[in-house]
């Protein structure tokens, strides 16, 4: 990876405000540290905690739910047919 030097860098800020414009730069470096800000929270917070984030996509076993006195919805194969409609595109 090279390094960058004094010369580089400069260039570098130069084409950047160029693209960008003065104004605009304040906004975009607060919101880069913004970002990297909360991109070391969530790393910090998955760094503390790894069994809880395994565990929240995780679905119970049929086993470990409660028993349900519902009767569930009838399973469907096909659509019924209607008098006078036609399921096929004319």
């Amino acid at each position: 990876m090279p390094n960058l030097g004094g010369w580089e860098f400069v260039i570098l800020v130069v084409v950047v405000l160029l693209l960008f414009g003065a104004k605009k730069l304040p906004d975009m470096a607060r919101s880069v540290g913004q970002s990297a800000r909360i991109f070391k929270g969530e790393m910090k917070g998955m760094k503390d905690d790894p069994k809880k984030d395994q565990d929240e996509g995780a679905v119970p076993p049929p086993s470990a739910l409660p028993p349900s006195d519902k009767v569930p919805p009838a399973h469907i194969d096909a659509p019924t047919a209607q008098p006078g409609r036609t399921d096929t595109p004319q």
